[in-house]
């Protein structure tokens, strides 16, 4: 992805096509998501989506349960790690088998290329590891939880995340997204000089606008073989480019998917209802065990004692007075409360259902192991049915082919043909299905050994197919690491010869037996004076 240059475009625009005109009109069907995003964020987390006109001072209230909070990161940390697992690739760059057969391509061949995929990959998880996009990922995914909605930007230097206040999308009836407004500011210190000068054309004033951020409009358009990208400040196009439908580096992602909507819906609006019934059951609480326990010591007007020296008096003090004068005033409303807790606990139940609060994967170790990733796939795809399988299908294989083209333009990837080479995500619901695979093959072995021995399944087991399959379920790569045929064939005949070395020793007419054996293929067996035994070939001359 080449770096962007802004270029001043000869092009008028018009107040009624300006792509700021295009945002007004469309940012209305949005207000909606918006009003409702900025609902669940005040019962989760509400600095991750503020209310209007708030800035760095602004002082948010915190809610009065943090169920809402910790459902959001728990959950969100569960997915990113799903995902995209620490440590090990999401994705396999493969090659069809239809491409070998045509390329008639021997076994060779094949692990030669698939060497070179494999350092491929390993370049593509080092760039994302430097340059921090874990951190962009999992901002993007709390914000999908919240809101329901997140827009994504690859560029060189990582992954920028966009709130749903900050862009509007409009897509057509299968969910593809037709064009995209992105709204935000801008410094003129950042533009060239010529940029600035056309941008400022006509303005009073000019001086104040030095350290003042414009409004930048970025519109997306989907063509038939292409997008297009325009920039817009100030009704000056400022910077045009083209993308192909492969290496568009804009993402955008939807929590929950709805036929015939633009936009998404959260996973915390799932559950408004009961973190609205928390909060105010919490609120209710905790106010009315303030309450209760405030605590007045009340002194009779006509008693003997005096209220200043009661006041006045240090623990173990002896005053003037009568018992009989002084009272205790206590609200003694605690056991009201019940009814409260049980309704709470209830509640809170359902939200650590549903947040995955009770989730039975716990971290035990610093490094995640695979079954670790697999049990919390599973436990995802229970828990939110095909959210998990959305999340693949348009963030993992959008994400993972922008970076692939982005990596190519820099040149730090070779071309790819895309027909034959294509990215593979080989974690989530398919890496459950591989490790049925194996759970399936292991049973299918231990039956047939446990039913018709094990003799008779080293007769009908092909061994070297069925260690690759377990590789394969496994998610091992064989290559370098299982002996070829070669390799274990002259291993037999070393251990072949070793045999008869050390019956020779033991017997010596078995050593002239085999002796002749040799010279008749050309080689001759000796025996030295310790009783080693050797191997040489009969026609060599000292």
């Amino acid at each position: 992805m080449a770096t962007e240059k802004y270029v001043l475009s000869d092009k008028s625009i018009e107040d009624k096509s300006s792509i700021q005109a295009q945002y007004s009109k469309l940012e209305i069907n949005r207000e909606t998501y918006l009003e409702r995003a900025r609902d669940c964020a005040k019962l989760t987390i509400p600095t991750l989506f503020p209310d209007k006109g708030v800035n760095e001072a602004t002082e948010y209230k915190t809610p009065f349960q943090s169920i809402g909070a910790r459902g959001v990161m728990n959950l969100a940390s569960k997915l990113m790690l799903a995902l995209f697992p620490p440590h090990s690739p999401f994705f396999r760059l493969s090659v069809d088998d239809l491409v070998y057969k045509q390329i008639q391509g021997s076994p060779e061949q094949k692990q030669t290329i698939e060497a070179g995929l494999a350092k491929i990959e390993k370049a593509v998880m080092d760039n994302m590891e430097v340059s921090n996009d874990r951190v962009a990922v999992y901002e993007a995914l709390k914000q999908l939880i919240v809101s329901g909605n997140c827009l994504l930007k690859l560029s060189e230097k990582g992954l920028r995340v966009y709130r749903l206040e900050n862009y509007v999308i409009k897509r057509d009836p299968q969910g593809h997204v037709l064009k995209i407004i992105i709204k935000e500011g801008i410094n003129l210190n950042t533009l060239p000089p010529k940029i600035r000068k056309a941008v400022l054309e006509g303005k009073d004033n000019q001086d104040e606008y030095k350290d003042k951020d414009l409004e930048l409009y970025t519109c997306i358009t989907r063509e038939p073989n292409r997008y297009k990208l325009v920039q817009e400040c100030h009704k000056k196009i400022i910077l045009t480019k083209e993308y192909k439908l492969d290496n568009f580096p804009f993402i955008a992602l939807r929590f929950n998917r709805i036929d015939g909507m633009d936009y998404g819906r959260s996973h915390v609006e799932h559950f408004y209802g009961d973190l609205r019934s928390l909060e105010g059951l919490s609120r209710a609480i905790l106010e009315g065990s303030s309450a209760s326990s405030k605590m007045l010591f009340m002194v009779s007007p006509n008693g003997t004692t005096r209220a200043s020296a009661l006041a006045k008096a240090s623990n173990g003090a002896i005053i003037e007075g009568s018992s009989g004068d002084v009272s205790v005033l206590q609200a003694n409303k605690f056991a009201d409360f019940r009814v409260s807790f049980e309704m709470m606990n209830r509640i809170e139940t359902r939200l650590n259902f549903a947040f995955l609060l009770n989730a039975s994967v716990q971290r035990q170790a610093e490094r995640v192991t695979a079954t670790e990733v697999s049990l919390v796939a599973s436990e995802l795809q229970d828990a939110l049915g095909g959210i998990y399988g959305l999340l693949t299908t348009e963030f993992q294989l959008p994400y993972i082919t922008a970076k692939l083209a982005m990596l190519r333009e820099q040149k730090l990837l070779p071309n790819l043909p895309k027909d034959i080479v294509r990215p593979k995500i080989i974690v989530g619901m398919e890496a459950l299905g591989r490790a049925s695979d194996r759970l399936k093959l292991l049973q299918f072995i231990s039956d047939l050994a446990g039913t018709l021995g094990a003799e008779v399944l080293a007769r009908h087991i092909n061994l070297e197919d069925c260690i690759k399959k377990f590789a394969i379920a496994n998610g091992i790569d064989t290559d370098g690491l299982l002996k070829s045929a070669e390799q274990i064939q002259q291993e037999q005949q070393q251990a072949q010869q070793q045999q008869f070395a050390q019956q020779a020793l033991a017997d010596p007419r078995v050593a002239i037996e085999a002796g002749k054996h040799i010279t008749n293929s050309g080689k001759q067996l000796a025996v030295g004076e310790e009783g080693g035994v050797s191997i040489a070939n009969a026609n060599t001359e000292e």
